[in-house]
């Protein structure tokens, strides 16, 4: 499915800081130290990416983080203030089952998934994250659980139907 790229530089886009690391790479001379920073970015109204940037300081390597996470923005479809069925994402070991929360739930997840879905826009959300507890890999799940949500108009599309026929 080819997705339609997102012009990120007309978005009113908010940053978070989702995790922060020293890396080392130890080459003849000694250690060479650098930053690992994962970055979210999201206007909270459906449009949300993660990003990755590595360089010698943290505030260069949150720079490259926002940047790719701007070219890396996906759209998340939502009914009302929730997601419109339960989804799981899968990313390395990371599981995040995302599951539709019903007016006034709240966001009900952990660490990154929540810095997510808030970034999402998406106001009404239980999620569970399965396996792995690294903040990188479960930001990344989270964002592969939201690109695998469809709406009912998709559905409906893709089967040939009318959203009456898909409820019967």
């Amino acid at each position: 499915m080819q997705q339609k790229t997102i012009d990120a530089s007309k978005m009113e886009l908010k940053e978070s800081i989702v995790n922060i690391r020293r890396v080392a790479k130890t080459v003849k001379g000694g250690r060479n130290m650098r930053f690992s920073v994962t970055v979210v970015v999201g206007d909270e109204n459906g449009y949300v990416g993660v990003g990755l940037g590595k360089a010698r300081e943290i505030p260069e390597a949150v720079r490259k983080a926002i940047e790719d996470a701007k070219k890396k923005l996906i759209y998340v479809p939502t009914v009302g203030t929730t997601i419109p069925h339960r989804n799981l994402g899968v990313f390395g070991a990371g599981r995040v089952l995302l599951m539709p929360g019903s007016e006034g739930t709240g966001v009900i997840a952990g660490s990154s998934v929540r810095t997510v879905l808030e970034l999402a826009g998406v106001k009404d959300v239980r999620a569970k994250s399965i396996g792995s507890n690294n903040a990188g890999n479960m930001a990344y799940a989270t964002i592969e659980g939201l690109k695998g949500l469809k709406t009912v108009e998709e559905v409906g599309r893709l089967r040939g139907k009318t959203r009456e026929e898909i409820f019967g």
